[in-house]
């Protein structure tokens, strides 16, 4: 068979992969020698790589996540007061099969936004579904879908997400039909999919941030009972690195 021909017929299955294998192998004269089940296994090994890389680039767009952030970024030998067992665990990604929850707390800029997206980017890698959402923007949503008398559908497509990501708790107060909101959502998740939530607020305080104490009851009942706390501390990252950098341009 003619080799432009045969790439053609690849790309029409959709083997972008295999395609893109076998023109590299016609370009190298070395592969050539192969024998044809190791040129065979090589085209099929580049096309589960490249499925691979597609899944996870589709992923990460869905996930919208609130910073590019990978686990792999992560200063372990600055920890911010986290401590390395509960860390171990939270990456192992165990918790996301056992439907449990991550709580990360500390002061502004200490990289809270930051961790939580390096683990919802290794929950993306390792093929879970994944959405993220700053609260101000979730309310915003949460809004459009009221007014569009589709709050229902909004809810059922988060209770589909293996993993979903809500940054920013407690920076302003909530009103109460958001609290009602985020019961009916995080009740949708209780004991069948994950939740990571990031706040400046210890979890003690959450409570009182809630106000009403029936909704708070309920919503803290489905969320911190049954979750991984890491709890930062230090100084702003943005500050030190405001500090850093006036410090540079001054040398």
């Amino acid at each position: 068979m003619l080799q432009q021909p045969l790439l053609q017929q690849l790309q029409s299955l959709r083997l972008r992969g295999m395609a893109s294998a076998l023109e590299h192998q016609l370009a190298v004269p070395d592969t050539l020698a192969l024998s044809f089940d190791d040129r065979l296994g090589l085209l099929v090994q580049h096309e589960i790589a490249d499925r691979a890389s597609q899944r996870l680039h589709q992923r990460l767009r869905w996930a919208k996540l609130p910073q590019s952030a990978c686990l792999e970024d992560l200063d372990t030998k600055t920890l911010r007061g986290i401590d390395r067992a509960t860390l171990a665990q939270v990456t192992d990604l165990s918790w996301i099969r056992q439907h449990l929850n991550v709580l990360v707390t500390g002061p502004t800029g200490v990289g809270k936004s930051f961790l939580a997206s390096a683990i919802a980017h290794a929950a993306c890698r390792a093929d879970y579904a994944v959405r993220a959402y700053r609260l101000p923007r979730l309310i915003d949503e949460l809004t459009k879908a009221g007014a569009m008398h589709n709050r229902s559908s909004f809810f059922r497509g988060l209770a589909k997400f293996d993993l979903l990501v809500i940054d920013d708790f407690g920076i302003a107060p909530i009103a109460d039909q958001t609290q009602r909101d985020l019961l009916e959502i995080l009740d949708d998740r209780y004991d069948k999919k994950s939740t990571i939530l990031t706040s400046q607020l210890p979890v003690e305080q959450w409570h009182a941030c809630l106000g009403d104490p029936t909704l708070a009851d309920a919503i803290l009942d489905r969320l911190v009972h049954n979750s991984y706390r890491l709890n930062l501390s230090g100084d702003s990252m943005r500050k030190r690195k405001t500090k850093n950098t006036a410090s540079t341009t001054a040398d």
